[in-house]
């Protein structure tokens, strides 16, 4: 009689150096995206007119959202370790350039323009890679928990980035806040050569020589016919299309409305904060979340409630309460879509779909924005906090209604 092998038992997220070592490099790195925003943003204040600002700061989203479908060609093609690392050291190289110049120089708006630009294009290659690179360091019962702790991460280099860039400007300027965002970046650099990437079956095969957009055609053809992806996408574009809007423009314009002013912004953005890191911190503890696609579609739908909540309360301390409650179901829903993205995707075309959905929350969404601000100036907030929350629940919705997404589950693991 032949014994069965036991299941391989995976050790915790959080105990494995290897994703730890992942983790610090993506912290390190999405604190000086923080510290480099907040310096372009003070540069071009400085350098040029207000509008000419606005543009500047414009640069990176149209770019990133125009080469966005095109960056998860690339991550699947040479796959999302190299295009992470490669992106770390040309925006290292070139913010730290930027540094250099600006303390030498006083250099015209357009050189702030032109670093925008090769920003927005380096994040439209940045952001599916690194989408799609934890299955390559994670055991498919892990993802979820990666999922928190990215999430958890997040929230530390939103907290220190901000406070970290405004000291870097007020004691050097932009040349220091530009600096010190280019260190950050150069720190994540031996982090990520380091990682152990666990062979995939995609990598054992020859991969057929294609064009681009026929491998962008193809990735568009495997998300509509996956019974999970397809309509994964769907919800993702509904919930961040009604999200976004209120939880931006439409939340600075009530708060002018109410009179809490921008202390009572920050207020509500830190109530969310709270809630949002909460969520991370109880996926990266229980590490799954059983019944994982019904319980996406709740806590969206659910969410949307709370969203619309928002326009209702009359004080200030409801409000964070309230805020609280959306970064709780907001946080949580956004772990589980990642989560189940990457254990349903076939890996070989994982930074594809990872780009469709980032095109979707960084891309089409925000152009809510000016349509959200001139709604609300035109009819309050309620009608237009509702109107959104309805767009955002329609998502929810649809999950509840597809059998094969409200059934989805995430892998089990073997517990140490």
């Amino acid at each position: 009689m032949t014994a069965t092998p036991l299941a391989p038992v995976e050790r915790p997220a959080y105990r494995d150096p290897n994703i730890l070592r992942w983790l610090g490099a993506y912290t390190v790195s999405t604190t000086g995206d923080m510290v480099y925003h907040l310096a372009l943003s003070w540069a071009a204040v400085q350098s040029g007119t207000p509008a000419q600002a606005g543009i500047v700061l414009a640069l990176s989203a149209v770019m990133r959202a125009l080469l966005m479908l095109g960056g998860g060609v690339v991550a699947d093609r040479f796959g999302p370790w190299r295009v992470v690392i490669s992106s770390d050291a040309v925006r290292c190289v070139v913010v730290l350039g930027v540094a250099a110049t600006l303390a030498l120089a006083t250099p015209g708006i357009w050189v702030l323009a032109a670093v925008a630009l090769v920003f927005g294009a380096v994040d439209a290659l940045f952001m599916p890679a690194v989408g799609a690179l934890p299955p390559r360091i994670a055991a498919s019962g892990q993802l979820a928990r990666v999922q928190g702790m990215r999430g958890l991460a997040y929230r530390v280099s939103v907290l220190v980035g901000a406070p970290l860039g405004g000291l870097a400007v007020a004691l050097g300027g932009s040349a220091a806040a530009f600096g010190t965002a280019g260190l950050l970046f150069a720190l994540s650099l031996p982090l990520l050569l380091t990682l152990r990437l666990r062979p995939l079956p995609t990598d054992e095969g020859a991969r057929e020589k294609t064009t681009a957009l026929r491998d962008l055609a193809d990735g568009l053809r495997y998300i509509r016919r996956h019974r999970v992806l397809g309509p994964l996408m769907i919800v993702v574009a509904l919930s961040d299309l009604g999200f976004v809007g209120p939880l931006n423009v439409g939340l600075a314009l009530l708060s002018d409305l109410r009179g809490w002013g921008a202390a009572g912004i920050g207020w509500v953005l830190a109530g969310f904060g709270t809630g949002a890191g909460a969520a991370s911190l109880l996926l990266t503890v229980r590490g799954r979340v059983p019944r994982a696609g019904l319980v996406l579609s709740w806590t969206i739908a659910v969410g949307a409630v709370s969203i619309a909540a928002l326009a209702y309360v009359p004080t200030l301390p409801a409000a964070v309460a309230v805020s609280v409650a959306v970064g709780l179901l907001a946080g949580l829903s956004g772990a589980l879509c990642g989560a189940l993205t990457q254990t349903e995707c076939d890996p070989a075309y994982l930074g594809r779909v990872t780009s469709v959905s980032t095109f979707f929350s960084l891309g089409i969404a925000p152009l809510s924005f000016p349509l959200t601000g001139a709604a609300v100036g035109l009819w309050g907030p309620a009608p237009v906090f509702t109107a959104s929350a309805a767009v955002c629940a329609l998502g929810g919705i649809f999950g509840l209604a597809v059998t094969s997404l409200r059934r989805a589950e995430l892998p089990r693991t073997e517990k140490v």
